[in-house]
C-alpha cells in the first residue's frame, strides 16, 4: 500500500470530509480506528487497508499529521470541518513564524492573521518551515515573525499542533513583523 496515497486519503477524511466517509469525530477530532478502516475499505483503492498499513504510514511520515491512541485516530491540525476541534491551550515559544503569499500581505497588515477556511492559524517555530509552507502558493512569499510571548500574555490562545506546527486563534496585526520578504 502506498503510504503517501494512504496519508492523503486519511488526512482528507479526518481534516476535511468525515461526512463523506460516514465517520463521526468527537469534540477533539477523534474517531475509532476500526470505523475509519471500514470507511476506507469502501474506497476502491483501499479495499484491503489494515491497521498495519496505517501504522507503517505513520512511521514513514516525516510530517506527523495523524496520531493513534487507545484505538482512536485523529488529525493533529488543518481541519476545515464546521465543528471546531477543541485544543488544549499551551505556552508557545517567545517567537513563531507564518509564511504566506505576497498577495495576502495587505489584508494581513490590516486584519492580522485570520484562520479563514481552517479552524486555526498555522505557525512554525522556524523561518525555514514557514518559507517551505508558503512556497506552495508563492515562490517569493512573505514571512511574519509573531511575538507569541506578548500575544499569549495578552490572552491569545496558542495550541501545539504537532512537533513542528503551532496553532492559534486569530492573531491581530500588532503582534506581527515582516521578517522575510523575497524580491520579485
Amino acid at each position: 500500500m502506498d503510504p503517501t496515497k494512504l496519508s492523503k486519503q486519511i488526512s482528507y477524511a479526518l481534516r476535511h470530509a468525515p461526512h463523506e466517509y460516514g465517520v463521526q469525530l468527537d469534540a477533539q477530532g477523534w474517531t475509532s480506528v476500526e470505523g475509519l478502516l471500514s470507511a476506507l475499505r469502501r474506497q476502491a483503492d483501499f479495499t484491503r487497508v489494515t491497521l498495519g498499513d496505517i501504522e507503517r504510514m505513520l512511521e514513514s511520515s516525516e510530517k506527523k499529521r495523524v496520531e493513534i491512541v487507545d484505538g482512536k485516530i485523529r488529525a493533529l491540525c488543518g481541519h476545515s470541518v464546521p465543528e471546531k476541534i477543541e485544543k488544549i491551550p499551551a505556552k508557545p515559544p517567545d517567537v513563531l513564524y507564518h509564511g504566506t503569499a505576497r498577495r495576502f500581505a495587505e489584508s494581513i497588515a490590516a486584519a492580522g492573521l485570520i484562520s479563514k477556511g481552517r479552524q486555526y492559524v498555522h505557525l512554525s517555530e522556524d523561518v525555514d518551515t514557514a518559507v517551505t509552507v508558503a512556497k506552495r502558493r508563492d515562490q517569493t512569499p512573505v514571512v511574519y515573525q509573531i511575538d507569541a510571548r506578548q500575544a499569549s500574555e495578552d490572552g491569545i490562545a496558542f495550541y501545539l499542533g504537532n512537533e513542528d506546527i503551532w496553532l492559534a486563534d486569530d492573531i491581530p496585526a500588532k503582534y506581527l513583523t515582516i521578517t522575510t520578504k523575497f524580491k520579485e
